[in-house]
Order: C-alpha cells, then sequence, then structure tokens
C-alpha cells in the first residue's frame, strides 16, 4: 500500500463513522492526511503524489490504528497527535485545554485589528488564554508589545507556558492565573478574549469530540454570556483610555445583542462570517 492509497482507506474509514470535525479540520478527507502524515512523521504539506512506492507494513498498520482510535475514541485529532496549527503556526496541545482554533488568529495574520491600534499600543491581554495560542500570535503580530496571558485554569496554563517556551517568547510574554480581569487590572491597550460563550442549549447537543474538551472553557451559561456579562462590567476600567477590546462570541450574536442592545459594536469579518467576532471601544464600552 502506498501513501495514496493508504489516504484512501483512512479516508474512507473516517467518513463511514459517527465523527464530528471542526478541531482543525473540516473533512474525513483533511482528517485522513493529519492523522496518517503525523504517523508516518511526515510533513503535513507532504506532496501525497510524489512517492507512488509502497510503504512499510508496519507504518501502514500504525497509522490505520491511529485512525481507530481517532474512531474509537471520539476525540479531537489534536488530542491524539498532541499538536495543533493555528495561522501555520505549530503549538502543543493536550486535553488540559481546548484544542485552539480562534477565529481572532485570522484578525491577527491580516492586520484587522492594526488600524485600531497606535504606536503606543504596547500592553496586551489575552484573556481566556488557554493553550496559549493566541498570545503567542499577538507577541508575533506586534514585535514592541508585552503580551500577557491569562486563565482560571491552572492546568490550561501549563499547556500554554510549553508554547510560550517552545516560541521562544518567555521575554515577551507572561502567564497570569486570573478569574476573569481579577488578577490582571491594567491598563491595558487591548484586550483578546475567546471566552466560554456556549449557551445550554448547545452544550447539551455539542458532539462527544467538543465533550472531550474541559467544559470550562465553552459553557457560557443558560444563553452563553455569563462570562462576557463580568468581563463588559469589569472591562473599562482595565483598559486605557484609547483601549479596545476584541471579542469571540462564536454563533453567540442573536444572544449577545438582547444582552447588550445598546452597545455599540464593531463586527470584524472573519472566514465564518461578519457575527462572530467584535471590537468594542473603552468609549462604547462606558457610553
Amino acid at each position: 500500500m502506498n501513501l495514496n492509497q493508504l489516504l484512501a482507506e483512512a479516508t474512507a474509514r473516517l467518513a463511514a463513522a459517527p465523527l464530528s470535525y471542526g478541531h482543525g479540520t473540516s473533512n474525513a478527507r483533511d482528517e485522513a492526511a493529519w492523522l496518517v502524515l503525523w504517523s508516518l512523521g511526515l510533513p503535513l504539506d507532504t506532496d501525497t503524489d510524489a512517492d507512488p512506492s509502497p510503504l512499510d507494513p508496519a507504518a501502514v498498520q500504525q497509522a490505520l490504528a491511529l485512525v481507530q482510535r481517532r474512531i474509537d475514541s471520539r476525540e479531537p485529532a489534536a488530542y491524539l497527535t498532541g499538536e495543533a496549527w493555528l495561522q501555520g503556526v505549530p503549538f502543543h496541545i493536550d486535553r488540559r485545554s481546548i484544542v485552539p482554533r480562534s477565529f481572532i488568529a485570522e484578525l491577527l495574520a491580516d492586520g484587522s485589528i492594526d488600524p485600531w491600534l497606535s504606536d503606543r499600543t504596547q500592553q496586551v491581554l489575552d484573556l481566556c488564554t488557554g493553550n496559549g495560542s493566541l498570545a503567542v500570535l499577538a507577541a508575533m503580530a506586534w514585535p514592541e508589545v508585552q503580551v500577557c496571558g491569562a486563565d482560571l485554569s491552572a492546568d490550561a496554563l501549563a499547556v500554554a507556558q510549553l508554547n510560550v517556551d517552545r516560541h521562544n517568547l518567555q521575554d515577551r510574554i507572561r502567564l497570569v492565573h486570573s478569574d476573569g480581569l481579577a488578577a490582571c487590572p491594567g491598563p491595558w491597550d487591548l484586550i483578546l478574549c475567546n471566552p466560554p460563550y456556549v449557551n445550554a442549549q448547545s452544550m447539551a447537543a455539542l458532539p462527544a469530540e467538543y465533550r472531550a474538551e474541559p467544559e470550562l472553557a465553552l459553557a457560557g451559561g443558560e444563553d452563553g454570556m455569563d462570562f462576557i456579562r463580568q468581563l463588559l462590567a469589569d472591562a473599562p476600567r482595565c483598559l486605557t483610555p484609547e483601549g479596545v477590546l476584541v471579542l469571540e462570541i462564536g454563533n453567540e450574536r442573536e444572544h449577545f445583542e438582547r444582552a447588550f442592545p445598546h452597545l455599540d459594536a464593531v463586527w470584524l469579518p472573519v472566514s465564518a462570517g461578519d457575527d462572530q467576532v467584535l471590537l468594542l471601544t473603552r468609549e462604547a464600552l462606558t457610553a
């Protein structure tokens, strides 16, 4: 069996199983490629047509065993491989923290937040940092800033430290154990936040892959806004006068606008649409 044949077999097995995607891939073919190439020790951008020669049978069986583990465990592939990629940057990941997939990463990469910043932007907070991926991407995007990553979960912060060390950003990123903004009052020029925002009804219907993640990082209460209510109440006193908050709310725009009907939010387009991430100025928060 050559690489293409192995990928076809892995894809067929995944496609026949009742799996859910969304932790780095969106379909069985891409998931199969991730698992097979990782198992074989090949780069994820390997040209699978380049070498039609047969693979070692033991390596084939090892790859198919990993595919079967994905099917049997219903764990995200990222947990099985111990690695996730966001905007082309690799991150360590394990079950202590949520699999990184924030749309805020797109905004950091394409410069969409930059018009709201200035040469006075020096202090950036990544609140609910999880495995630290947004903190790392922010430090990479703006080499002149200092970044703080904060999370309520000590386990998540341990994973974040691995990623800060992995990318040699110990001098630029510090990590803080904090319940919301309690232990990181700022003042901040920019707060990035991908908080727990999934509403109770959606939480009850989550596929097994999402239930494998820490519930603390997902569940946002009855309408998904529990954490966000406290955040928006606390944020004005933690922001500089020109400070801004970039907040991801996923598919919860209806609940957000019902909870905060008078907020003047700027919606920032991402690949999933125009209602996943919003920006709030300090002025808007205090109006």
